[in-house]
């Protein structure tokens, strides 16, 4: 075997690097869907809002005239739906599944929307939700989107790793909340990106202050945050900073996210993929 194989390549006669032989792990888009760029959005830390910063990301996406996707890659704790009122079952087309559309026309994929109850427990091991986020690319008649954003689990797992290994991704917006310990396990997952050569088009802050609603004060409550800092630390950009919003929350509770008037900053994002006009 040449020394310039990789050790993980299933045939062992054919000559290949690890760039190469990671390349063709990539699934390949079904003959229904046209995707131009694949946005991963991820922290590694729970509880920061990753949810939240892929659904304002594809409505200000969308607001914008441009197709836009979700595909909700966490399986044991899907929110896409409920954020967005879903509660249609896909229909079938031929041997595929077909999204669910909101008000906007953005296209949805998630398992709770295969559920018989959204608060059915998904109770599954590793090689079976990895399966099935590959069956939410390569089992989904996309159609032709623009952008097609995967909201991503918490953590450094399986399903991260087979998103980062199977899909094509234009690149990651990694999220984090303005605490120290949110910031260290972010960091986590901005190592990992870098293991496995996916560009990380920059960092978001979420829930970073609080707008009184008497004075217009912003209020840190969760002490200032360090994301800037981390951004320039690790030579990434810092593409936004959101609040901490009650009625993003309220909206967000009642399915009707849509409807929220604040939006992500989408200004860096379409210059990164060459969309910008």
């Amino acid at each position: 075997m040449s020394n310039n194989q990789c050790a993980s390549c299933k045939d062992k006669t054919e000559q290949c690097t690890p760039e190469t032989c990671g390349k063709s792990m990539i699934l390949p888009q079904n003959d229904a869907s046209e995707i131009k760029h694949v946005i991963g959005v991820m922290s590694g830390k729970g509880g920061v809002g990753k949810s939240s910063v892929s659904s304002l990301l594809a409505i200000s996406l969308a607001r914008e005239g441009f197709k836009v996707g979700i595909l909700d890659a966490d399986i044991t704790g899907p929110s896409i739906p409920r954020l967005f009122g879903l509660k249609a079952r896909p229909e079938q087309f031929n041997d595929l599944l077909l999204p669910v559309k909101t008000s906007l026309g953005i296209e949805v994929m998630s398992l709770n929307l295969l559920l018989p109850a959204e608060d059915d427990p998904v109770i599954w091991r590793g090689p079976i939700l990895s399966s099935a986020v590959k069956q939410f690319w390569t089992d989904v008649a996309w159609g032709k989107l623009d952008y097609l954003i995967i909201d991503l689990p918490p953590g450094t797992g399986d399903v991260p790793l087979t998103v980062l290994q199977s899909l094509p991704l234009s690149g990651l917006i990694v999220v984090s909340s303005p605490q120290d310990l949110a910031m260290m396990v972010v960091k986590k997952a901005i190592k990992m990106v870098r293991q496995v050569n996916i560009p990380i088009l920059g960092l978001v802050e979420n829930m970073s202050y609080l707008v009184c609603p008497h004075c217009g004060e912003k209020i840190q409550l969760f002490g200032p945050g360090h994301v800037a800092e981390a951004a320039s630390a690790n030579e990434l950009r810092l593409l936004d900073v959101l609040p901490l919003d009650p009625e993003l929350a309220a909206l967000g509770d009642a399915g009707r996210i849509e409807e929220y008037k604040g939006g992500f900053n989408i200004k860096p994002i379409l210059t990164i993929t060459g969309e910008a006009h």
